[in-house]
């Protein structure tokens, strides 16, 4: 997997033409990107696009074309979705603090539902019957007692969680919901894996769920006709990093099925960052060259305002600057916001580097600009320009 989608040459004119800083996506790499994980994954197990990670239309109208359903966390990415005009079961609606007014355009649409708690199944049977509705469908999202990865701030491990209902709560919850006279629990989701470019880890936590459906299935009586498990599928972020085995990942996810052969139904898995990243290029230039008691600096036109993953994660994207070799030295990359916070990273880049130079950021496709503190101090807003 490349880091660039762009060659330097790419870069350079593209950044002429539609200035600087901007966004650039490359439509054959998306599309690349989602026939190779579909290709090795068994018949029953759905690609969901997580909207999150980039919802550009015109990345979400090329993955509707390729078969992709879509994992939708907003009334905004649900009404995103609806434009594409697909099937209602080709998307489904998550988020741990879902307003009424949400479940309300979920039911219309008649998209699943990912329960998050009792709140979510109770008012979607209240509305279900004021819309005098039949039985209602939707996945319960369960937080697991052991098997997800510990320590990870972006999910968050086994410990307290916002997200779904606690194993442990799980039977009081299903004897609350009994009660209810719309709302059928007929499918399960797990969250429990962020960036994971280890397929045997991947799988070890597919594995963990699999096995929690079937204690919900035998202690409960639950018949699931769907299995969610997240997404989770990592990428690169720098040149000695591997690339996660698709074929591996595929194996193993129809061993798993043979192996639970009790499941008739089908799984979903939710890539964002795995499909949307290597497609995405941010262009943009230096502005200022200083040195700062022994720290070098190359402040950019653009910073966390654009790209905030780099202060959330502690992780840099990748960059290059473009038609620039020759020796290395480290850099810290800062942006132009009126803040400490606004930092890039700590990269090796040519010594010579200087003002008007462009820099060339990779994996940005997923958690770029969506995710970015865009307007803050009011800058304006870089073009996103889209390369069929």
């Amino acid at each position: 997997m490349s880091l660039f989608a762009l060659d330097d040459d790419a870069c350079a004119t593209l950044g002429a033409r539609h200035g600087t800083p901007s966004f650039i996506y490359d439509g054959g790499t998306a599309e690349a990107q989602f026939r190779a994980l579909r290709a090795v994954l068994p018949d029953r197990v759905r690609l969901a696009y997580a909207v999150k990670a980039n919802p550009h239309p015109e990345l979400l109208k090329r993955f509707a074309a390729l078969g992709a359903s879509f994992d939708c966390a907003s009334i905004g990415e649900l009404k995103r979705v609806e434009g594409l005009g697909l099937p209602p079961d080709r998307a489904f609606f998550a988020g741990p603090g879902k307003r009424e007014e949400e479940l309300a355009l979920a039911l219309s649409l008649g998209v699943r539902v990912q329960a998050e708690g009792f709140e979510d199944l109770e008012r979607l049977d209240r509305l279900a019957a004021d819309a005098k509705a039949g039985e209602v469908s939707v996945n319960l999202r369960v937080h697991p007692a052991s098997g997800a990865e510990e320590g990870n701030r972006i999910i968050g491990g086994v410990g307290p969680s916002a997200f779904g209902v606690d194993e442990e709560q799980v039977p009081d919850l299903l004897a609350r919901a009994a009660r209810l006279r719309h709302v059928r629990i007929r499918g399960l989701h797990v969250f429990a894996a962020s960036n994971q470019r280890d397929a045997a880890r991947l799988l070890a936590t597919h594995a963990m769920v699999l096995d929690l459906a079937a204690r919900l299935q035998k202690d409960f009586g639950l018949a699931f006709e769907q299995i969610d498990l997240g997404g989770g599928l990592g990428v690169p972020y720098a040149s000695g990093q591997t690339p996660l085995d698709l074929r591996a990942l595929g194996d193993g996810l129809a061993g798993l099925l043979r192996t639970h052969d009790w499941f008739r139904g089908e799984l979903v898995l939710e890539p964002g960052r795995f499909l949307a990243a290597p497609c995405g290029i941010y262009l943009a230039r230096v502005v200022r060259i200083k040195e700062s008691r022994g720290i070098r600096f190359a402040i950019l036109e653009g910073g966390i305002n654009h790209l905030l993953r780099p202060l959330l994660t502690g992780e840099p994207f990748p960059v290059k600057a473009v038609h620039r070799g020759g020796r290395t030295a480290r850099f810290t990359l800062a942006g132009p916001l009126c803040t400490s916070l606004d930092r890039l990273g700590d990269v090796d880049l040519p010594t010579g580097l200087a003002p008007g130079d462009l820099l060339a950021f990779g994996m940005v496709g997923a958690y770029g600009l969506s995710e970015g503190m865009t307007f803050f101090l009011s800058h304006p807003q870089p073009p996103e320009v889209w390369i069929p």
